[in-house]
């Protein structure tokens, strides 16, 4: 339509305006025919109806018919205005058109839920209405339609089938102009089975899968089996969308199988929550119990079994049941803290879900306990030994034993008891002879491991044992009888009670004698000859005898510590219960003396003997009934010093006379020896008979003092020394003078030395004329002269020299002379 304005001079308003799109939703074409009248120009003004907003304002030249507005909005209504201008007049035309509508893109239909689907698109802004319609495919209906104004852009379908496939048609328009828009199909979520089970069919190894149809439409029910919980699917069984049941046959007994049950619709599928159900399971095969030789323990084993797991029991008369249950893959089980020697029953069966399959049952025994302290004791005795042993603790049938010689692998007796038997007695057996019992507890068919105990019978002990001298050296032979029976070795026990060590020698069976050597002599032994027979011994009595002793040796006399005593010892050259000593005086063969010695001294003082004596002694040495003598030994009483001594001056100044009196006992003779006092030579020594009491010493210097000592000799021995000193009378001094020189008052006497010694000279002058006190003068014994003074003139004297030793004086002769 148009609208024409014209002002009252000017020019007119164009003719048969119009404004098209052409079917473009982007440009409008407007076209006019001139009118006559004045232009100069034409003006163009485009609105937007909606907005009223002005889109296009141009002017074009007077001689244009037609315009091209392009870049506009798709699906919209726009107004045009043509103005015709003359100068400052116009007359103006209007028109109005709608550009095309876009059609939308990127249509989408897609389920919500199972009762709705959601329609969505893109590119519908240029469309003022939209149209939509949803068919039903399955029913080829109409279910909804809807007319949308510009600006929407999804819609959800509500209130639809589930599993239900829908076509979704879109047109748009805009004004007068319509277009027909895309399409698209999609399908509701169909809904999941409800109330599935899996359970037990008729038919063995079969499960039957049921559920209830739900509410609208699927194209199929596709039913899924697989084995166990998490294992691969086996089968996929499609069936019609109004079925409600599926049974598998040809399943494995024992088995968990799980079943899943999916509606689908499309592309579609909703499936119900699986659920699991078991086949029957069989009960194991190759079932067995086996003791495995342990009294504690049974082993239960079987072959696998297709099953969730197993239930075992295990029973014994008066014992409770014991009662496991096990999971799939085992195939053994140990039963351990069992009762010894019992008989158990095994039962198992397989457990598979809420099923349990027949029972196999087996039986077995454990093995028995051996017999406990199992003792085979002789009690002394020497053809039996009884074994006794404590009954065990639980089950056994009764007990078996076999006796053996040891030695030589023989049986001698089996035996089979009773199990309230605890012993039994082996009679007629060989004295020391080694048994070994072997004895076993029973229990069904079993034995319990053997217990062995070994003993010997008791020996017999020899008879005739004796214990003879050999007359060898330092040797006793031992000799025996043998007794019935075995004997291992003889024992020989050989001792003396007066020495610790011991002689223990072992022979073997077939000696009967031993002799012993290198034994100590004169001593007693006593002997024990014992069997050994293993452990065990019996000894004979005792054989005693003595062995030679020996002579003693180093035999010695020696004068004891008094003249009266003699200490006579020895060396002990062993064995001897004492010793006899005998004492005879030398020249005769009476023994004057017998005096026993224990054994163990080695020496002994004889008292109340003759000083100076020579005796004989012989050591006799005592063992039992033998005897042994020592060789003879001499030997002297020291003799008495002695008596009285005494030495004097002999006639002569050249000797001495020494005697003494004779003193008690004994003696051989006298010794003297004379030592010049002061002299460094040696001691004389001479000899005197033993009747003697006197000796003149001759041939001595004069004036000389000796030492005397005289011992009374017997033997090798002399007395204690008595000992004098006695000195010879000194010479006298020779060829003295007395000469005056000429002097009044002095005289001159002078003398020569005499031989020997003296302690001093004493000069001696006397006045002839006077009458006078003689003058003494003592002078040294070496002195030869000696001047007098102080004399009386005219007169005469007498001079007399006197040698001095001790008590004795020699004088020389007088000699006078004259002053």
């Amino acid at each position: 339509s148009s609208i024409s304005t014209v002002s009252n001079a000017g020019p007119s308003p164009v003719h048969n305006l119009t404004l098209s799109s052409g079917g473009s939703s982007e440009v409008l074409r407007a076209s006019w025919v001139h009118t006559h009248g004045q232009r100069d120009s034409y003006h163009l003004a485009l609105y937007h109806s909606d907005s009223q907003t002005l889109v296009r304002n141009v002017s074009i030249p007077p001689n244009t018919s037609t315009f091209l507005f392009d870049g506009l909005l798709a699906g919209s209504e726009y107004a045009l205005k043509v103005s015709t201008v003359a100068g400052s007049s116009q007359a103006s035309t209007s028109t109005h058109q709608w550009t095309a509508p876009s059609i939308p893109t990127q249509l989408r239909l897609s389920p919500g839920s199972s009762t709705s689907l959601i329609a969505s698109w893109v590119g519908a802004a240029g469309a003022a209405w939209l149209h939509l319609a949803l068919h039903n495919l399955l029913t080829q209906t109409v279910t909804t339609t809807l007319s949308a104004r510009r600006g929407l852009t999804s819609y959800t379908f509500q209130h639809l089938h589930p599993g239900t496939p829908y076509w979704l048609g879109l047109n748009v328009t805009a004004g007068p102009c319509t277009t027909v828009g895309p399409n698209a199909t999609a399908w509701t979520y169909p809904l999941s089975p409800g109330n599935v089970t899996l359970s037990s069919a008729e038919e063995q190894s079969s499960l039957q899968a049921r559920w209830s149809i739900p509410e609208g439409e699927r194209d199929f029910y596709l039913v899924t089996l697989q084995e166990g919980a998490d294992g691969a699917p086996m089968r996929n069984i499609s069936v019609s969308g109004d079925n409600s049941h599926l049974t598998f046959h040809g399943l494995s007994p024992g088995n968990q199988y799980t079943v899943q049950v999916t509606a689908v619709a499309g592309p579609y599928r909703a499936s119900a929550c699986s659920t699991a159900a078991w086949t029957q399971p069989l009960a194991p095969s190759s079932v067995n119990l086996v003791s495995q030789g342990s009294p504690y323990s049974l082993r239960a084993s079987w072959e696998e079994a297709r099953g969730h797991g197993y239930v075992l029991a295990l029973s014994a008369m008066e014992h409770p049941v014991k009662n496991s249950s096990l999971l799939r893959g085992v195939t053994n089980f140990t039963y351990e803290g069992l009762h010894p020697g019992t008989l158990y029953t095994f039962e198992i069966s397989t457990v598979a879900g809420p099923y349990t399959s027949a029972s196999r049952r087996v039986s077995n025994w454990t093995y028995p306990l051996p017999p406990e302290e199992l003792i085979l004791s002789n009690q002394g005795h020497c053809t039996s030994l009884q074994a006794s042993w404590r009954a065990v603790t639980t089950g056994s049938t009764g007990y078996t034993g076999t006796l053996w010689e040891t030695k030589f692998q023989e049986q001698v007796r089996n035996i089979t008891v009773g199990n309230n038997w605890t012993n039994v007695t082996f009679e007629d057996l060989v004295p020391g002879r080694q048994y070994t019992l072997e004895m076993a507890a029973m229990a069904g068919p079993y034995r319990s491991p053997v217990r062995s105990a070994t003993e010997w019978t008791y020996p017999l002990a020899p008879t005739g044992v004796t214990l003879t001298n050999t007359r060898r050296p330092l040797g006793l032979t031992a000799s025996w009888d043998k007794a019935a029976g075995d004997v291992d070795q003889f024992h020989l026990q050989l001792y003396s009670k007066s020495h610790a060590a011991q002689r223990n020698i072992t022979v073997g069976p077939n000696t009967h004698n031993f002799t012993f050597l290198g034994l100590s002599p004169g001593t007693q032994y006593f002997l024990k000859v014992t069997v050994l027979t293993g452990p065990y011994r019996s000894s004979s009595h005792f054989a005693t005898e003595w062995t030679y002793p020996l002579s003693l040796a180093n035999v010695s006399v020696q004068p004891g510590r008094r003249p009266q005593e003699l200490r006579v010892s020895w060396v002990e050259s062993g064995g001897g219960r004492d010793h006899l000593v005998q004492l005879s005086v030398a020249e005769s063969l009476s023994v004057i003396r017998n005096v026993s010695v224990p054994r163990g001294v080695t020496h002994i003082d004889l008292e109340g003997l003759v000083p100076g004596s020579r005796y004989r002694v012989e050591i006799i040495s005592q063992a039992g009934p033998h005897r042994t003598s020592s060789q003879s030994a001499i030997g002297y009483t020291v003799p008495l010093a002695p008596l009285a001594l005494s030495a004097s001056p002999a006639s002569t100044a050249w000797a001495l006379a020494v005697h003494w009196e004779t003193p008690p006992g004994q003696r051989d003779g006298y010794w003297l020896s004379v030592l010049e006092e002061g002299s460094s030579a040696p001691a004389r020594n001479l000899e005197a008979g033993k009747d003697s009491t006197n000796v003149t010493l001759a041939w001595l210097e004069p004036g000389t003092c000796y030492l005397v000592g005289v011992w009374a000799v017997a033997g090798p021995y002399r007395s204690p020394a008595k000992n004098i000193t006695g000195c010879t009378i000194p010479a006298a001094p020779t060829n003295l003078t007395l000469t005056n020189k000429g002097s009044t008052s002095e005289l001159y006497s002078g003398w020569n030395k005499p031989r020997g010694r003296r302690d001093h000279y004493r000069v001696t002058l006397y006045s002839l004329s006077l009458q006078s006190r003689e003058r003494v003068h003592i002078l040294s014994p070496d002195a030869q002269n000696f001047t007098w003074t102080h004399l009386e003139a005219g007169s005469r004297f007498a001079v007399q020299v006197t040698a001095v030793k001790g008590l004795f004086e020699a004088s020389s002769t007088n000699i006078t002379q004259w002053t």
